[in-house]
């Protein structure tokens, strides 16, 4: 990780700090279960996407040789790995490198967990738009979906009390393995089970879809 890399993660980390300071986040309204089973796909996901990290470098440097031939272009090969989620997902991560100390070690001091408006501001004010410092890897779950759109999901009606969740998971800022993908769960109160996977999404942002402020 270059020094200008450094620099940019240090400060989002401190931005981040800094606003959950001044306004901290109200508790979410779900009750013990549902967010142990949020922070639970949330988990699993991370831990594949964190082991991948030598194959996400080698699509890095190959981007790197393809779309920016300049060796003086300043873009990383080592880059920050941001990771933008909710607030479950950020306690899912820190879990996740306290009781696995491979995953810790090869994620180094180069994570940062944010929540994607956090990550939205701090791009704002620094950006970095090529991805030439960092990537971008978006993990979080749509808990609360509305229900104008539940008729996109008719081939899996609900029963009384169900709910459906959206998983959304990402990457951008590595060559060929930039990918943007949604899974549709349903929860009924007790445990989320997977519907179907790799589910087809009309209106999302670039940057993973709306802001999981569930």
């Amino acid at each position: 990780m270059n020094p200008t890399t450094r620099e940019w993660l240090l400060g989002l980390r401190d931005f981040a700090a800094e606003r959950r300071d001044q306004k901290p986040a109200r508790p979410p309204a779900v009750d013990p279960a549902a967010s142990a089973a949020e922070r639970s796909i949330l988990g699993a996901t991370l831990a594949t996407r964190l082991a991948e990290i030598d194959t996400i470098r080698a699509a890095r440097r190959s981007r790197q040789s393809v779309a920016l031939p300049d060796p003086a272009a300043d873009s990383d090969a080592d880059p920050a790995l941001v990771l933008t989620t909710s607030p479950v997902g950020i306690d899912a991560a820190e879990q996740l490198l306290a009781s696995s100390g491979d995953l810790a070690a090869i994620v180094g001091d180069r994570l940062a967990a944010v929540t994607e408006l956090e990550y939205r501001l701090w791009c704002i004010r620094h950006p970095d738009e090529g991805h030439l410092l960092h990537v971008n890897l978006w993990n979080w779950v749509k808990t609360r979906v509305p229900r104008q759109r539940w008729g996109e999901f008719t081939a899996h009606p609900l029963r009384p009390g169900e709910s459906y969740w959206l998983h959304r998971t990402g990457l951008a800022g590595a060559g060929r393995l930039d990918r943007r993908d949604c899974h549709l769960w349903k929860w009924n109160g007790r445990h989320a089970a997977l519907l179907q996977p790799f589910v087809a999404e009309s209106a999302v942002s670039a940057l993973g879809g709306d802001q999981p402020a569930d």
